[in-house]
């Protein structure tokens, strides 16, 4: 299967492109990523995944952390393997790498957060909008897009901190 065409890479396009919900957007690639015979931070899905919580901290102010992660997503696109980098007619890797590098530019120069579109062609847009009707969209900016990550349960998360802790004491 092309990789763009995977259902949960089609999602992926539809949070990004139709609500920005960049939390959503990592949330279903980390899926499909995990989901790959011996995954690694070197997969090409990591570039995707950086730049969906780069714009992710971005826009809620976390704009330390919003250029470290878009950095690394910038490198990740440039280190893209043939597995992914030879459909460039799918999704415009350069064009990408571009948006990026400008969101940079706008996080040093103390610019308001600013959303871009994911550059895909026309047939992976027929394919990922065959998703939208599936997908329980929040509007987009609304606090329950921006603020996410502070909405879900995190006691499973908050047990494991704790576990942590107790081991290396």
């Amino acid at each position: 299967m092309h990789p763009y065409y995977h259902p949960l890479f089609l999602q992926f396009i539809v949070y990004f492109n139709d609500n920005q919900d960049y939390f959503e957007c990592h949330e279903v690639l980390e899926e499909y990523w995990k989901d790959q015979k011996n995954f690694s931070k070197d997969h090409p899905l990591t570039g995707y995944i950086l730049m969906a919580t780069g714009l992710y901290h971005w826009r809620r102010g976390n704009t330390a952390g919003a250029s470290r992660t878009l950095t690394k997503a910038i490198t990740r696109f440039h280190e893209m393997p043939v597995q992914f980098g030879d459909y460039l007619e799918e999704v415009a890797i350069d064009e990408i790498i571009m948006q990026l590098e400008h969101c940079l530019t706008r996080i040093k120069s103390g610019e308001d957060f600013h959303a871009f579109p994911l550059p895909i062609s026309p047939e992976l847009q027929v394919e990922a909008e065959k998703f939208k009707p599936l997908l329980a969209l929040l509007p987009k900016n609304s606090a329950s897009v921006i603020h996410k990550h502070m909405q879900r349960d995190r006691s499973d998360i908050l047990l494991q901190r704790e576990e942590k802790k107790k081991g290396s004491r």
